[in-house]
């Protein structure tokens, strides 16, 4: 085969150090749109939305095949963490969480998993940033130590 082609479809979760209540709406929405513009500016990669709560985000991701989820993230991370300091004298000591989640999504899936983005607000008023992870973390076989996994 002459060519490469990918479809990877990401589910992507993480938090802010101690889920601390950062992410207020008045900088949310901002947030998010430089976060997927984040995404989109690196080649092939495309973000189909961003969402969340005050302590935590979701991205709905297409990997591009030259780039690492490792790379992805770190670049998104490191960015969007210095783009909120700028923003407001207040948010100088936000943080995000070092590590994050990172779940394959079938693509035909997609309208589901952006409608369950998009509905984080409703969510959490039912569940826990931690039982929301937990449950990912347990649907898709993935083996953890609660010692570990919360910063």
């Amino acid at each position: 085969m002459p060519q490469s082609l990918s479809q990877v479809l990401l589910h992507v979760v993480f938090s802010t150090k101690y889920r601390h209540p950062w992410l207020k709406p008045s900088i949310r929405g901002k947030l998010h749109a430089y976060m997927a513009g984040t995404v989109r500016q690196l080649e092939h990669c495309e973000c189909y939305r961003v969402g969340g709560v005050e302590d935590h985000v979701h991205l709905a991701i297409r990997l591009a095949r030259t780039i690492t989820i490792a790379d992805l993230l770190q670049h998104v991370k490191a960015s969007s963490s210095r783009w909120i300091k700028e923003q407001d004298p207040d948010l100088k000591p936000f943080a995000w969480q070092k590590g994050y989640g990172a779940f394959s999504a079938y693509y035909q899936e997609l309208p589901r998993l952006l409608t369950y983005i998009d509905g984080q607000e409703e969510h959490h008023r039912k569940a826990t940033f931690q039982d929301e992870y937990r449950g990912f973390l347990i649907e898709h076989g993935i083996e953890f130590d609660e010692r570990y996994v919360w910063d």
